[in-house]
């Protein structure tokens, strides 16, 4: 069995694609699942990369998937829930799954991509399903390691498709740059107005995402630990918003960054779901709660372990505004 064969589920997603590029790059062979052809065209055309097409809910064909690798990556995650495909199912169900595949495989190292902000009881069923498989790969026995991004970015994702949309004009609400606000008291005196600040968020780009997959993999320092990747730049959601609409062609001044209370968003799109109009809405509740949360780390484990050196997201951003889908 070779030590530089990587199985990828989740290869085809935004994350995916990155990390396999990435996994190419460093000399290693990949194996990469997709749900069918056409997802697969999407891939890196390379003699070291192998695609699988399945599905990751059948055994056997996460059995073909990690059948010979020696290494084991799961970037299979979802944002909202569609039709059957829900968090439970994506995460949680998804991650058991791979896990018992790869223990039948006898693939014992295995890294996790998870998100920032994931707790047992946090406020949404997406942080507690990201939670929940965390737990599974932590008590499996396997060689885990689990990675923890904030915000991720780049031209093929689908957040900064949306921005670009907003500043645009060129997508609803099509005069003003949403975001959402919580709130909490303004001071400890009963019945005192709402404080209502906008959270704050360190964006990473996807290629340092798959460069902590692929160090993670190749450093055995790192079994059994968790990382949070952040990058070095922290930013309001209005100040995010702002740069997004100065860089991309086409954004437009006159639109500024206003707020939409979480509460209310929540509740609205908790009604939309249950009158079957919720694909209308580009957000579901747990979205509109999660956006209102600061997505803050500190990076420093992931630069002293994994050398992990993210990029500032202004200069990121400017390096690839211009493609934006």
């Amino acid at each position: 069995m070779s030590d530089r064969i990587a199985a990828i589920a989740g290869a085809t997603g935004f994350i995916g694609r990155a990390i396999v590029r990435e996994l190419l790059a460093r000399g290693w062979h990949v194996r990469a699942l997709a749900r069918d052809r056409a997802k697969a065209a999407s891939l890196p055309h390379d003699p070291r990369l192998h695609a699988v097409i399945g599905d990751p809910s059948d055994p056997a064909d996460l059995d073909a998937l990690l059948a010979g690798a020696s290494a084991c990556v799961n970037a299979i995650g979802i944002i909202r829930e569609a039709g059957g495909n829900t968090f439970q199912r994506a995460h949680v169900e998804t991650t058991r799954r791979i896990i018992d595949a790869a223990r039948r495989a006898g693939v014992r190292r295995f890294v996790q991509v998870s998100a920032l902000g994931v707790r047992d009881h946090g406020p949404t069923r997406y942080q507690q399903s990201k939670f929940a498989a965390e737990q599974l790969l932590r008590r499996s026995g396997l060689d885990w390691t689990i990675l923890r991004p904030s915000l991720v970015h780049g031209p093929e994702g689908e957040f900064m498709r949306l921005a670009k949309g907003w500043a645009t004009g060129s997508k609803p609400p099509y005069f003003f740059l949403p975001y959402f606000v919580g709130g909490g008291p303004a001071s400890d005196v009963p019945l005192a107005p709402l404080k209502r600040d906008p959270a704050s968020v360190q964006p990473i780009a996807v290629e340092d995402v798959a460069r902590a997959v692929a160090s993670a993999l190749e450093r055995s320092d790192a079994i059994g630990e968790v990382y949070n990747l952040v990058g070095p730049e922290t930013l309001s959601w209005p100040e995010l918003l702002a740069a997004v609409r100065d860089a991309v062609p086409g954004g437009r001044p006159d639109l500024d960054p206003r707020p939409i209370q979480s509460e209310h968003a929540a509740m609205a799109a908790r009604v939309a779901r249950l009158a079957g109009l919720g694909a209308l809405l580009p957000f579901d509740d747990g979205m509109a709660i999660m956006g209102a949360e600061d997505s803050t780390a500190c990076g420093a484990k992931a630069r002293s372990d994994l050398g992990l050196d993210p990029a500032p997201f202004r200069a990121a951003l400017a390096g690839y505004a211009a493609r934006i889908g």
